[in-house]
């Protein structure tokens, strides 16, 4: 069965709105509601634009919902100390009562990890503190105290009690085929491809089968997901490409090859290759403001569609 859910960025919107947007969602059906982890808007703009933090949001999105699955895709490695961030993720998972699905990543946000002085080194670099921190929570989801001596984490004994309510999967979320893969392959429930073309995501879904055999897990063990910018308009098509080309300057390719593209009845067709590559959950990553009457004929028309054809 393909679950379908949203992606929502806390940005050009209150937090009315976003409550309003995500009690809505939950109300009508929707399988999965994540929040990015960002402290600048993304595209980036330089920090001009309103935006809330993730953890303290993630917060009310728990008290507010009460069917979907919720997480975010994903948390940078680099924002926070390991404890304090399960300590924060095990709060929000009791007040979801067990439906909160932990997701990690290196990050990409250079803008604003220079802004408010995190440490931001090299991918490499970045990769090793993401890789301990993996460690550490797979550690403490097992319910063993920890104590550990790897980059950018170190524990003594360290306990998180309470524990876990739920099961709290660990997603990764990433595009890169040697590291990102094979952590998720090793560590992960479950996998996030951000605007990847439905090409692409099939050669690293199969990259990903490789890397849970190497790892001793079968491929299944992992889930797969994608997330696709939600770009479907009763405008033109081209007008909106020549948007996200103005927003995402030379990573637009990318993210215009990840997005839904034109009219409603459209998403269809456009969704199928990512099902057909294996994708088992698509997110719309919704950059507000938003058209409320797209996304309703989206939600409200289309994905029971698209869930009736892949049941």
């Amino acid at each position: 069965m393909v679950q379908f859910g949203v992606h929502l960025g806390c940005q050009n919107a209150s937090v009315e709105e976003l409550r309003t947007l995500w009690k809505w969602l939950d109300a009508s059906g929707i399988d999965w509601i994540s929040l990015w982890d960002h402290l600048y808007e993304a595209p980036p703009a330089g920090g001009t634009q309103p935006h809330f933090e993730a953890f303290s949001m993630l917060g009310a999105l728990a008290v507010d919902t009460a069917q979907a699955r919720i997480g975010c895709l994903v948390f940078c490695s680099q924002y926070r100390n390991i404890g304090l961030l399960m300590k924060g993720a095990i709060s929000v998972d009791h007040l979801s009562n067990g439906r909160f699905e932990l997701g990690m990543g290196s990050g990409w946000h250079e803008q604003e990890a220079a802004a408010f002085g995190f440490d931001f080194p090299s991918q490499g670099d970045r990769f090793k503190v993401l890789e301990g921190q993996l460690q550490a929570i797979n550690k403490w989801r097992a319910g063993e105290r920890v104590t550990q001596s790897s980059p950018g984490v170190e524990l003594r004994d360290a306990s998180m009690v309470p524990g876990i309510r739920g099961a709290m999967p660990l997603w990764i979320g990433g595009l890169g085929p040697k590291q990102t893969l094979r952590m998720a392959g090793a560590y992960a429930d479950g996998w996030n491809a951000a605007y990847a073309s439905p090409t692409q995501y099939r050669e690293l879904n199969n990259i990903l089968d490789d890397w849970c055999v190497k790892a001793g897990r079968e491929p299944a063990d992992v889930e797969r997901s994608i997330n696709l910018s939600f770009g479907l308009s009763s405008e033109d098509i081209g007008v909106v490409k020549d948007q996200l080309e103005i927003q995402w300057g030379g990573a637009a390719e990318r993210i215009i090859a990840g997005s839904l593209l034109g009219r409603p009845e459209d998403a269809m067709e456009q969704i199928a290759p990512f099902v057909e590559a294996g994708a088992q959950l698509i997110n719309i990553a919704i950059r507000p403001p938003w058209d409320q009457d797209m996304i309703a004929n989206y939600v409200e028309n289309i994905v029971p569609l698209m869930k009736k054809e892949w049941a």
